[in-house]
């Protein structure tokens, strides 16, 4: 008989056993919890709260002096506990499966070109090699079952709510998410010009969501797309444009909305046509054949490499 495995709002992080650092930046650590008969493997991703905006030196518990130079000086401090501001967000994973547990390691990254053929070839078979109870915690959100309290908007096309990074007040951090519904539409190679109106659609309620609810015209957040995806429903990043230096805007794998509307209204099929660069960690499952096959891709050398 399986083991009974312990809910979500049921883990006891007192109960936490420390193993081994997976990450540093955001700090992330393997572990166990106990379940109903064993303890399981578990995953911490532990991150710093944004300062809210209310923080004033009344809320200093105490500081020290690090240095000082003519009228600069630089300070250590330690805030009181308040109950409206927490220090730490964790996002946990439980029970972690070996997957989860290479997905979450610091990893070496090294750029790869994904050609039509290997994307056919490679990693369409994986991507489709993945089973529906991956990404169960999508369908449970787009049914109603799941965290239908946070929903922001919902159409028989996608639903739109915060993300699990935001902490669902600091508005400068601000992070939502679009799922589209089609359970066919698993990344970016799967756009067509006939999805330009639902893209058109994530786009416009996005802006009328953050106007309404924060106050941000347009302009105000920036959308797009992963590609590699963490998984491979079709959703769409809103994050507050003045975030910088988010792990997931690295050059390569973020897609702005915009251009990708523009460019599949220009040519309907560019997305499956095109070869796609990004980074891809030595941990992840398609590293070793991408890389692999990374010799068939044709280079075509620079004029300063020809002596021209």
């Amino acid at each position: 008989m399986a083991d009974s495995v312990a809910t979500s709002s049921s883990v006891d992080l007192q109960a936490f056993e420390f193993e081994r650092v997976l990450d540093e930046n955001p700090l992330t650590v393997l572990g166990t919890l106990p379940s109903t008969t064993q303890r399981l493997p578990a995953i911490l991703r532990i991150e710093k709260t944004a300062l809210a905006s209310s923080i004033t030196p009344a809320d200093l518990s105490s500081t020290k002096l690090i240095e000082n130079n003519d009228i600069y000086s630089w300070h250590f401090g330690w805030l009181k506990q308040r109950e409206d501001v927490p220090d730490l967000k964790i996002n946990v994973v439980f029970p972690a499966t070996e997957v989860h547990i290479r997905k979450y390691s610091k990893q070496d990254i090294i750029l790869v070109h994904e050609t039509p053929q290997l994307y056919a070839r490679i990693v369409k078979p994986y991507i489709d090699s993945f089973p529906a109870s991956r990404t169960q915690w999508v369908s449970d959100i787009l049914s109603g079952a799941s965290e239908a309290s946070k929903i922001l908007f919902s159409s028989p096309a996608f639903a739109l709510l915060p993300d699990m990074k935001w902490d669902l007040t600091t508005v400068p951090a601000l992070y939502l998410v679009a799922l589209a519904r089609d359970p066919a539409l698993r990344s970016l190679r799967d756009l067509r010009a006939p999805h330009v109106p639902l893209l058109e659609a994530i786009r416009a309620e996005a802006h009328r969501v953050v106007w309404e609810r924060w106050g941000l015209e347009r302009g105000g957040v920036r959308l797009y797309v992963h590609y590699q995806p963490s998984y491979y429903r079709f959703h769409v990043h809103v994050v507050h444009a003045s975030q910088a230096g988010l792990m997931g805007m690295t050059v390569g794998q973020a897609h702005l909305l915009d251009d990708i509307i523009s460019m599949l209204s220009l040519a309907p099929s560019i997305l499956e046509d095109m070869t796609f660069t990004y980074g891809l960690g030595n941990q992840h499952g398609l590293y070793a054949p991408l890389v692999a096959a990374q010799a068939e891709v044709p280079f075509v050398a620079t004029a300063a490499q020809d002596g021209h």
